[in-house]
């Protein structure tokens, strides 16, 4: 299974390294991988350590990919403590690896050796998506404990909660626990007070009692739990994963879900969810606690559901062919028309000697608009009022390498520029369909490297945004049951629409 573990800045260097074989994986692992990184580091991947723009980097938790280049999946040499004698051997390793946060997570694992049926036996050879899933578990829980967003800063901050974490949720190299629930029984998440324990040598976040889930056939839930108000929340969150041309015309589009749920539910209740249209699920994942063989059958979900937030399934909108249900839900999940309409201008070349008649250097002007639109593919719920707003809207504007300072307004929200990653974000938030907010300005760049005055050195912008009680596909709850225990919950449904990776071209 896995071999080493280590954990890499921004800038490659090592943060966590942890070895849970008798066998030490050399840190130049570490070193091709980031070789092979850097070959299409993205150059806005500075912003991670660039200077502190609104706390944290302009982009706070969602950069751009520091790299996007590399496989998932590598075979690199078998440089142990041995050296040259191990790479003589011709051994490889599998290194496996995910970006979160602006960490890059690696795991390594050795190949299958001889055959494991055999009477001497031998190793499996790792299952790939077990090993991924696994990496962005502990990222999820370094987010549960160290806060959103997890990165280089959080990490150095917590370095003992994180190898104690990894301690308990990796046993020789394989997955041990890895449920909220039983690891907070475990190691408590830090406090103030906690940390100052810590620095004079007090194991306080260290839990003496076994937690009770892990002795049971539930090991995401607790025994015992109690709340004085039953209830439970259900979010179906959709994503829009798009790219836009400049003229507005979708070129490619794709839409994912998950169910979020928040249960403050005492006792042991057993819970039935159902849909008004299951058939729009596809390429569905679960949590541990759901039924999927009840779910095969009848196409329902039925649960023990862990305590507190917890994410129950996940699934794409089936694609092609359903068409619709005569109620102008959607079976597809080509988006056609976007509830945003983004429309840059972006133009490099001579700055014409504007500025105070210097009629030398180079430039370019951008202009951006952004407005809500109403007629679009969203299907709305019944218990939405009201014209259509967009919350959280910001578009962020990457400014290609030659472009040496950029000078920004606008007339709605602010902007904000970090030189060093060549990075604008303009934070719009709320926008209704009577708003037109604009930004405009100028870039100084270098003559001898100004691409062209159609704008094609300029790369796409991403837009982030939310809508709430919306969807794509039209998936809905239509019945939340409780059984098991006496109590009647109050039950929350709503309906969030988002943007995943949106991108909006600007030629």
């Amino acid at each position: 299974m896995i071999q080493s573990l280590f954990i890499l800045s921004p800038t490659g260097e090592v943060l966590v390294e942890r070895h849970f074989r008798s066998v030490l994986t050399s840190r130049a692992v570490c070193d091709i991988f980031w070789s092979r990184a850097s070959e299409g580091l993205n150059h806005h991947g500075g912003v991670s350590t660039a200077s502190a723009i609104a706390g944290g980097g302009i982009l706070g938790s969602s950069p751009f990919p520091l790299y996007d280049s590399v496989p998932p999946v590598m075979e690199v040499p078998d440089v142990s403590d041995e050296g040259e004698e191990a790479a003589g051997k011709g051994g490889t390793l599998y290194l496996f690896s995910v970006l979160r946060d602006g960490l890059s997570y690696l795991a390594a694992c050795p190949p299958c050796i001889g055959d494991p049926s055999s009477d001497f036996g031998g190793r499996h050879e790792v299952p790939p998506l077990l090993v991924i899933e696994f990496l962005h578990k502990i990222a999820d829980t370094f987010v549960l404990y160290f806060g959103d967003p997890a990165d280089e800063s959080a990490v150095k901050d917590n370095f003992s909660t994180a190898y104690q974490l990894l301690e308990e949720m990796v046993d020789h190299g394989w997955p041990l626990t890895t449920e909220p629930n039983a690891l907070t029984d475990l190691i408590r998440p830090p406090t103030v007070m906690a940390k100052q324990a810590i620095s004079g040598g007090s194991s306080s976040i260290l839990s003496e009692a076994l937690p009770t889930g892990t002795v049971s056939n539930m090991p995401w839930r607790k025994a015992g739990v109690t709340h004085p108000n039953n209830e439970i929340y259900i979010d179906i969150v959709e994503e829009i994963d798009a790219i836009v041309s400049a003229n507005g015309s979708v070129v490619s589009s794709d839409v994912s879900g998950t169910v979020q749920a928040q249960s403050n539910l005492s006792g042991v209740p057993d819970l039935l969810l159902t849909f008004n249209d299951p058939d729009l699920i596809d390429d569905c994942s679960f949590h541990p606690c759901v039924r999927y063989a009840r779910f095969e059958k009848d196409r329902v979900v039925s649960f023990v559901p862990p305590d507190g937030p917890f994410e129950l399934m996940r699934y794409r909108v089936r694609t092609g062919g359903g068409g619709g249900d005569g109620g102008g839900r959607r079976s597809s999940s080509a988006v056609g028309n976007m509830p945003l309409q983004v429309v840059p201008r972006v133009t490099y070349g001579p700055l014409g000697g504007e500025r105070g008649g210097d009629a030398g250097g180079a430039g370019g002007r951008i202009s951006v608009s952004v407005a809500a639109r109403s007629i679009s593919s969203l299907i709305f719920s019944s218990s939405r009022k009201g014209p259509l707003v967009v919350e959280d809207v910001a578009v962020i504007i990457p400014f290609p390498k030659f472009v040496r300072t950029a000078n920004l307004s606008v007339t709605v929200g602010e902007v904000l520029y970090d030189e060093a990653a060549k990075v604008a974000k303009w934070n719009i938030g709320k926008l209704d369909e009577k708003k037109r907010p604009q930004l405009n300005g100028t870039m100084e760049s270098e003559e001898v490297a100004v691409a062209s005055t159609a704008g094609e050195g300029q790369p796409p912008l991403l837009v982030t945004w939310k809508i709430l009680l919306a969807s794509v596909s039209g998936l809905n709850v239509s019945g939340l049951s409780v059984t098991g225990e006496h109590y009647k919950p109050y039950k929350g449904v709503r309906n969030i629409t988002k943007s995943g990776t949106f991108q909006i071209r600007c030629h």
